[in-house]
């Protein structure tokens, strides 16, 4: 299972949980992966529980995106009217039909988002 896993979070914690089923303490498997032992607690109580699917790193937080996913198509609707978009220009436009500020990072990720999901 480790060899055909490709998420290296998902494998540092296999190789953790390999140490434990070879009989090292947690601490000890903790410091074999470069973690605290309470993340390796918490790593062996996820497994515990929920087995593989526990390990899997579980992302949360970060800012609800400002544009609600309708606005988001019908952004995507409006940028097909071209196809030599300016990052400053969709700033813009996002600004002037949705009244909302992005900075010109966040527009070209947004613009990355939607290429994306086309």
């Amino acid at each position: 299972m480790i060899k055909s896993e490709k998420n290296s979070r998902v494998v540092q914690r296999l190789i953790f949980i390999k140490a434990r089923y070879e009989g090292k303490s947690v601490k000890e498997a903790s410091s074999i992966v470069g973690v605290s032992r309470s993340n390796g607690n918490l790593w062996q109580q996820r497994w515990n529980s929920q087995g593989y699917k526990g390990l899997i790193p579980q992302f949360r937080g970060g800012c609800p995106s400002k544009l609600s996913d309708l606005q988001k198509a019908q952004l995507k609707e409006m940028l097909k009217e071209r196809d030599d978009w300016l990052v400053r220009e969709v700033q813009d436009l996002i600004f002037q039909e949705f009244n909302v500020e992005y900075s010109h990072k966040q527009v070209w990720v947004i613009l990355q988002n939607l290429k994306n999901s086309r």
